[in-house]
């Protein structure tokens, strides 16, 4: 459908657009109120009562996995121990207002959304999923928000304290912290909450009228103009409800300047220790109110600069990356161009719109989440039945302890047959197994989160691809991926022979150990526990069934050979009772 020309037509479609979307809007608010009240008392008591029913056992957990540490020295040891119980009880705190919060904020917009959803092009009987979608939905979420977070809850961090025990200190040295600082930085920690957190949300504040007319007035002039993120009809509900939204998102950014001025003015104690200066410690509190004011203005598209002075923090002023730089260039990054190239200046605004005729496809973590568990299931269904995932495996899979050949290995199998299959494709990403699908800076997910992963797993793909593998080195590194590294399964299982050159197996191995432990990492990632324990079911489920198959083709068999011997039962007894009849007459 294209956009109305003209001002007449624009108005006319304002004018019809509006009951449809107040219609909806209504709806959508009768739901959220009705489902709101039964949502936060799920997500509140759920997660609270994890956290509450959690906390001793983390409080005694933490300080055992603490005094373990290998890597953390002894006045180090001392110090985090006496922080401990300030960090138990900030937990608690965020954990069950968190909660009470989203548990709100879920139940109440959940419904909105899925009303708007329900009416999007493609979408079959409507009307019954405009009064339906958004209703059981958001309930079942809200079970499953409390089930991943007793996931993290339990899995994540138990898996945490356990790396914390087991790591061995880098080049034999604990890491310890000097004493004679500490004061210093406490002072200048101090000293930054209390001038940074008022500040910043003065000029937070002072900032958020001229961001919600700016938002309001852009999003009212791509509504007339059917620009922007009203060029497309099935964008036109959630754009209009992003215009009532907006404030919201407002409020939301004002509460989170107030939040990130906290560690902004608490990292002066940071710098302090760094730098052994206090001074540097009063100078970064007075760059770091230079650094939000320009970030912010760069945000909301106001004149660039700051009317804070910026002094240095750092001894070190031209070296590669110090603080100061590297903020600068974030912030550089979140720019508006000053000036838009020759070539662009004279095209219209329209045709630098993404229509859905050819949409960019975005991909969201647990969508790749969802891609990594299905490739998981194929190829361990294959190993079931070939016989290298065992029984045992998977029961030791269930309870988190013994063999980690499905927890991590099967995973880190898939992730490293990903790689095989964009090196051999000469991806400048990520290729998916559906040779459709590629992974770049582009359209990754725009967490901080997944960029932990991305980065590393497109370094190993390009050191796999340097490699030049050959058929047998790459079956090799598979099931050395997949066993773990398990030197009596590697013995017994038929892998192939190692690669003759020392370096070359000492290479494989280091890349085994690396895909294991970004796969590690990746299983603490929220919903990724619920996944595993679909994968482990229907691993089961095909064992058993492999199980039935060979037990009744065994039961056949030996019917067949039963009834086969059968015939020849008379021919044995006479040929019995003839030996016997001979043997007679030759004793008498």
């Amino acid at each position: 459908m294209e956009p109305p020309e003209g001002v007449l037509a624009s108005v006319w479609h304002f004018i019809c657009f509006l009951p449809y979307f107040i219609g909806l809007l209504l709806l959508g608010i009768i739901k959220g109120i009705i489902f709101c009240p039964l949502t936060c008392l799920i997500l509140t008591f759920g997660n609270s009562g994890i956290i509450l029913g959690l906390l001793p056992v983390y409080g005694v957990w933490t300080y055992y996995s603490v005094l373990r540490a290998k890597q953390v020295g002894p006045v180090l040891k001392l110090v985090v121990c006496l922080g401990i119980p300030v960090l138990l009880i900030l937990w608690t705190v965020v954990g069950i207002v968190g909660s009470v919060i989203g548990g709100t904020l879920y139940g109440f917009l959940s419904p909105i959304f899925s009303t708007f959803d329900a009416v999007g092009e493609g979408k079959t009987n409507v009307f019954f999923h405009c009064f339906y979608d958004g209703t059981w939905s958001t309930i079942k979420g809200s079970f499953t928000v409390v089930k991943d977070f007793k996931d993290v809850c339990f899995h994540s961090y138990f898996s945490v304290m356990d790396d914390l025990q087991k790591q061995e200190p880098p080049n034999g040295k604990h890491y310890e912290i000097r004493l004679l600082l500490l004061p210093g930085a406490i002072i200048a920690a101090g000293l930054g909450l209390l001038i940074d957190f008022p500040v910043i949300s003065i000029v937070a504040l002072g900032k958020s009228p001229y961001m919600l007319f700016k938002g309001w007035h852009r999003l009212f002039h791509d509504l007339i103009g059917r620009e922007g993120p009203f060029l497309e009809t099935i964008c036109v509900p959630f754009a209009g409800l992003a215009i009532l939204l907006w404030p919201l998102a407002v409020v939301g950014a004002v509460l989170g300047s107030m939040v990130a001025s906290i560690f902004l003015g608490a990292f002066a104690g940071v710098v302090v220790y760094q730098e052994s200066s206090f001074w540097f410690g009063l100078c970064y509190i007075v760059a770091s109110l230079s650094i939000y004011d320009e970030y912010s203005n760069d945000i909301i598209a106001m004149r660039e600069g700051s009317c804070f002075p910026r002094p240095h923090f750092r001894r070190q002023a031209d070296s590669s990356k110090t603080a100061s730089q590297l903020t600068t260039s974030q912030m550089n990054s979140f720019s508006r161009p000053r000036s838009l190239p020759r070539s662009l200046k004279n095209v219209p605004s329209r045709s630098l719109s993404i229509s859905f005729a050819n949409p960019m496809v975005d991909l969201k973590p647990l969508e790749l989440l969802d891609s990594l568990f299905k490739e998981c299931q194929r190829h361990g269904e294959i190993m079931v039945s070939e016989g290298l995932i065992t029984p045992t495996d998977i029961e030791d899979a269930k309870s988190s302890e013994g063999s980690r050949v499905v927890s991590i290995g099967l995973p880190a199998y898939c992730l490293l047959q990903c790689l095989l299959h964009s090196a051999q494709a000469n991806s400048a990403g990520i290729l998916l197994s559906d040779d459709m699908t590629e992974i770049t800076p582009s359209n990754r997910p725009k967490d901080t989160f997944f960029d932990w992963f991305l980065n590393p797993i497109l370094i190993m793909k390009e050191q796999i691809k340097a490699e030049k593998l050959s058929e047998e080195e790459e079956e090799y590194l598979g099931k050395l991926v997949l066993l773990c590294g398990d030197p009596a399964r590697l013995k017994n299982s038929n892998i192939g022979s190692p690669p003759e050159s020392e370096r070359k197996r000492a290479e494989l191995d280091a890349l085994a150990r690396r895909l294991q432990g970004i796969t590690k990492s990746i299983s603490r990632y929220p919903t990724y526990r619920r996944h595993f324990e679909i994968l482990v079911k229907t691993l089961l489920k095909n064992l058993a069934q492999k199980n039935d198959g060979s037990r009744s083709s065994n039961r056949t068999q030996t019917i067949q050979r039963s009834k086969s011997a059968f015939p020849a039962l008379p021919e044995i007894i006479h040929r019995e009772n003839k030996q016997q009849i001979q043997s007679r007459i030759t004793v008498s």
